[in-house]
């Protein structure tokens, strides 16, 4: 893990905090693309996390991009157009698809502006919370390129078709009332109190059976883009699976007898 990205265990809850608050948390370099993608893949193989949050440290959540690198590019890129497809693909493009595998609930923190890349970031989360303070943007159009990272996948899937385009065609930015407006964040708070309400959110996750949650998001994440046929036979193999777990048993019996269950991830 690097020093960049901050992976803390707090019980069945993990934070992990971007944390380059210097350069505002920007997600393009390799070490910050490697410790997301290692984050990730961790919650995963853990099964005693039940439920993560992502934020970032300092007054940003991430700027996406470092525009200082693009710069530094210019001449290689227009040299050698053909090596920026590998660039994308063995670089940033494997922070997506690393989220697309991960069965563990994830709520984003936004704490401060979340921006191109970054506003692509809080959408491959499950869940979006945002500070008063928190602005958006899908940016790209405003220095002459296209998402790289999925946000053309991602960002209609979060706001829908029109406002997405509607994002990516102006880079407008969004201030937080106006992502609460068109669903990109399911909550606004006082900045002072984002991560008391992500960590409220996540602890009423977190006390719920973890294999039934983890495989509600696996049905959630293939409904996207699955045939309902399809859809409903994989909900038949695991609704196979939950109904054999000692969870499902302490659900029912802890409902009938009128007391709180006690879930062991069994």
């Amino acid at each position: 893990m690097t020093e960049k990205v901050l992976y803390e265990q707090d019980g069945a809850i993990v934070t992990i905090t971007l944390n380059d608050p210097g350069m505002r948390n920007p997600i393009s370099e390799a070490e910050m693309v490697e410790g997301i993608v290692s984050a990730i893949e961790r919650l995963n193989e853990d099964g005693s996390v039940r439920v993560a949050i992502l934020t970032g440290a300092g007054s940003a959540f991430s700027s996406g991009g470092d525009l200082r690198k693009m710069q530094q590019d210019f001449g290689p890129r227009a040299e050698k157009p053909a090596l920026t497809p590998r660039y994308y693909k063995f670089g940033i493009q494997r922070i997506p698809l690393a989220f697309e595998k991960l069965d563990v609930p994830i709520i984003a923190a936004v704490n401060g502006p979340a921006i191109g890349a970054g506003l692509d970031l809080a959408c491959m989360c499950d869940m979006r919370i945002a500070s008063e303070s928190a602005r958006f943007a899908e940016s790209f159009v405003k220095v002459g390129i296209v998402p790289g990272d999925g946000g053309a996948w991602l960002l209609p899937r979060v706001v829908g078709f029109s406002k997405a385009c509607e994002m990516a065609f102006t880079g407008d930015m969004l201030n937080a009332a106006e992502a609460l407006a068109c669903g990109l964040v399911s909550r606004v708070v006082p900045d002072a109190e984002l991560l008391d309400a992500a960590r409220a959110l996540a602890g009423r996750i977190a006390v719920n059976p973890p294999y039934a949650v983890r495989m509600a998001k696996r049905l959630l994440m293939e409904g996207r883009h699955t045939r309902l046929d399809t859809l409903l036979e994989m909900s038949g193999a695991m609704q196979a699976l939950t109904h054999a777990t000692a969870d499902h048993r302490e659900a029912v019996n802890a409902f009938l007898e009128k007391r709180k269950p006690s879930f062991t991830g069994e």
